[in-house]
């Protein structure tokens, strides 16, 4: 084999993997454009439609989430097969305890649920246009090379770029040869565009638009303005518990110590009784020392991960907590830490002032988001506003552009549904879910 064959032979693979991919990837936009788009489409105009009739309530929502689901797909493959990235404009979802009619109005107060339904309608022309212009006239001009011309030879009726074909005799069969591979040549380094744009036709209908991305910034705006309030804070808690607390002890302490020290010659007794009490006030001081570090940042929240800390927190409640979790990693460190929070304040909610007589932990890391949901047998009635707690809570998730939604109807149950966005990474070699 010489040197050129060597060559020729990579590149033409090469090639031919090129336009292979270019036509699987627009046979599954035009595939899902006709098959999911456009009967979901037609199913969400039926169920509005059917609202009044009250099937409508309970279809709408979903089938809205199914178009929601189509469109989170679209959105993966514009980042990987274009580079396009198209960010989630949806608000956050309420909790799942809310009523049919709350979850309707939350569908349709969102702006992106009309535009998805915009984008399902429109993507099944363009799909199809962009499609044939990305992927399928490789096949096309493969067709022409192939098939057409033996075809035509046979039935008297080609289907290639030159037809009927026994009209042209041999120049026909070399005419559709010769502009098969042309398409071919042509379709391959040119089909990426084409998916390209459509990667575009969808992001400007499935992105957030310029009102909801100056709401997202004043919101991060007003959440990074909070959590500055919070930081100073906690700044002057931890300041004022190390003065009041371990600093006081600490030089009570050195001045029993100093006044052992000249005791120790001419009153033995008092010396060994100051030295004493010096030993109680280091262990006092050491203690309030590992209080004070633990809310920082509690050590076996270090160690043991988000799994292993809540379960270490529901040990050492006065009541039955089943926690179930399912973490296939780890957050990073802030993250964690303001889950951990979050679920140990609304744990101390519980025993504080729910009355109740079993309480549940639920962790789970699913579509790029933890979710956390805290619930208890209690009395119920529990709300945001009235307590400095669940609002520091919020505005602890806000920072990290989580959300906090409570469901807490008098008599109970409260269930309080929590969500931050992050990425898990070290995954465990052992599954972490279970029941305490």
């Amino acid at each position: 084999m010489s040197d050129r064959e060597l060559v020729i032979g990579p590149r033409l693979g090469a090639y031919g993997r090129r336009a292979f991919t270019n036509l699987v990837r627009a046979v599954v936009q035009i595939v899902v454009a006709y098959v999911a788009n456009l009967p979901l489409f037609i199913l969400a105009v039926v169920s509005i439609a059917l609202i009044p009739l009250g099937v409508g309530v309970v279809l709408t929502p979903v089938v809205v989430q199914a178009i929601r689901g189509i469109a989170n797909q679209q959105r993966v493959w514009a980042a990987e097969w274009s580079g396009v990235e198209i960010a989630v404009p949806y608000r956050p979802e309420p909790p799942a305890g809310i009523g049919p009619f709350r979850r309707l109005t939350w569908l349709f107060s969102d702006p992106a649920t009309w535009r998805d339904l915009v984008w399902s309608l429109l993507n099944v022309p363009i799909a199809l246009v962009l499609g044939i212009l990305g992927g399928l006239l490789s096949l096309y001009g493969l067709e022409g090379i192939v098939l057409a011309p033996w075809l035509g030879q046979v039935t008297g009726y080609g289907w290639g770029p030159f037809w009927p074909l026994d009209d042209y005799g041999i120049f026909g069969i070399v005419g559709s040869v010769v502009l098969g591979a042309v398409l071919m040549v042509v379709s391959v380094p040119v089909g990426p565009f084409f998916l390209k744009a459509h990667a575009l036709f969808c992001q400007s209908l499935l992105a957030p638009t310029r009102a909801a991305l100056t709401e997202r910034v004043q919101r991060l705006t007003e959440t990074r303005s909070e959590t500055v309030d919070a930081s100073a804070a906690e700044l002057r808690r931890i300041e004022r518990d190390l003065h009041d607390g371990a600093q006081a002890r600490l030089v009570a302490l050195s001045m029993n110590i100093g006044l052992a020290e000249e005791m120790m010659k001419h009153d033995p007794e008092t010396a060994q009784q100051l030295l004493a009490e010096a030993r109680a006030a280091s262990g006092t001081a050491l203690t309030e020392l590992r209080d004070l570090v633990r809310g920082i940042h509690p050590p076996v929240l270090a160690e043991r991960g988000l799994d292993g800390a809540v379960r270490a927190l529901a040990l050492g409640l006065p009541l039955p907590v089943d926690v179930q979790t399912d973490l296939p990693g780890r957050a990073e460190a802030p993250v964690e830490s303001a889950a951990y929070f979050a679920v140990a304040e609304m744990l101390a909610n519980v025993v504080k002032h729910s009355a109740a007589r079993r309480a549940w932990v639920q962790i789970e890391h699913s579509g790029g988001r933890l979710l956390m949901i805290v619930g208890d047998d209690g009395t119920g009635g529990a709300d945001p506003a009235s307590g400095s707690g669940m609002r520091g809570i919020e505005r602890r998730l806000a920072a990290f552009d989580g959300t906090m939604a409570v469901t807490s109807p008098p008599g109970g149950p409260t269930v309080v549904t929590m969500e931050l966005p992050c990425a898990l990474s070290s995954p465990k070699t052992s599954p972490s879910s279970g029941t305490d």
